[in-house]
C-alpha cells in the first residue's frame, strides 16, 4: 500500500532538515610544556623577577646562575625519578632566597 502524499511529504522534509546538518570534530588540545620546560621557565623568569642579575643559563644541566648586588645566586632545575622536578635555589641572601620563592611560585600559578 503506498504512502499517502503527507506521509511522504514529512519523510521528505525530514530527510532534507537532516541533510543540512554539520557535525564539527574539535580542535585537538594545544600540546603543554612539560613539567620540567614549565618549571625552568618559572625558575628563570623568578629568577629575574626577584632582581638577579643571570650571568649563564644552562638549561641541559638545569643550572641558572647569577648575582645580585655582588651576592651569587645560583638556581638548579633537576628532574626526579617519579616524573616530578625539583628547583633549588641556593644564596647566602636569605631575603633573596625569599624574594626568588615567591616570585617562582607566582610564576607556577601558587
Amino acid at each position: 500500500m503506498p504512502f499517502p502524499l503527507r506521509s511522504r511529504l514529512a519523510s521528505l522534509a525530514a530527510g532534507l532538515l537532516l541533510a543540512g546538518c554539520v557535525v564539527y570534530d574539535t580542535p585537538p588540545p594545544a600540546p603543554q610544556p612539560s613539567k620540567y620546560d614549565r618549571a625552568w621557565n618559572a625558575a628563570l623568569a623568578g629568577a629575574q623577577d626577584a632582581g638577579i642579575a643571570i650571568t649563564q643559563v644552562d638549561p641541559a644541566a638545569g643550572t641558572i646562575r647569577g648575582n645580585k648586588n655582588g651576592v651569587p645566586a645560583n638556581v638548579s632545575v633537576t628532574r626526579q625519578a617519579g616524573g616530578g622536578v625539583e628547583v633549588r635555589f641556593d644564596s647566602k641572601d636569605a631575603a633573596l632566597a625569599e624574594r626568588f620563592s615567591q616570585a617562582y611560585d607566582r610564576r607556577m600559578g601558587r
